[in-house]
């Protein structure tokens, strides 16, 4: 179960509404429907949670590219939602790290049909290139000029951030409402 919402800040304060993210399959798409939210390119947030495991929150500048701040990388990994804000770049990857073979480092003895249980190896001890921390990960100042400080995100609970995050920023109540 999860529950995604945006909220715009206007001259009139913060409007809540929430959003299905079914048709939503990349972090552009994401901030799509977070610019077609505020017509007069103000901020807008996109809070995520995930059955209180973790949370995410998009933010939006007019057209500038997403900041993204996600509280649990690994929990996220293991969503469908939170695979469209963990990015490579997010994650410190190259993205054409997969497109790119050193054949220096290969060993091509002619077994290489053979070899499938050595890379599984791999991802059951975790040594895997593809490995997500069990931590934060993101731009963890997102909020600071709204009111919630780095170290304030950082300590906040998957089960109520979005919460927390809403009231520091005065839209509680509207978010309530599409709740």
């Amino acid at each position: 179960m999860y529950f995604a919402a945006l909220l715009a800040r206007t001259e009139d304060g913060w409007e809540a509404s929430d959003t299905e993210l079914d048709d939503v399959e990349s972090l552009s798409d994401l901030a799509e429907l977070a610019r077609e939210a505020s017509p007069e390119d103000d901020t807008v947030l996109v809070l995520i949670e995930q059955e209180d495991a973790w949370f995410g929150v998009v933010r939006i500048d007019g057209e500038d590219d997403p900041r993204i701040y996600v509280s649990d990388a690994a929990a996220a990994a293991r969503s469908s939602y939170g695979e469209i804000l963990l990015t490579d770049e997010l994650l410190g990857r190259d993205p054409d790290a997969d497109d790119v073979v050193d054949l220096d480092s290969l060993d091509l003895d002619g077994t290489e049909d053979g070899d499938a249980e050595e890379e599984d190896d791999d991802d059951e001890d975790g040594t895997s290139a593809e490995a997500v921390p069990h931590s934060p990960v993101g731009d963890s100042q997102i909020l600071d000029d709204l009111g919630v400080g780095e170290k304030e995100l950082l300590l906040l609970d998957a089960d109520d951030a979005l919460s927390s995050i809403a009231e520091a920023l005065g839209a509680s109540e509207v978010l309530e409402t599409v709740r």
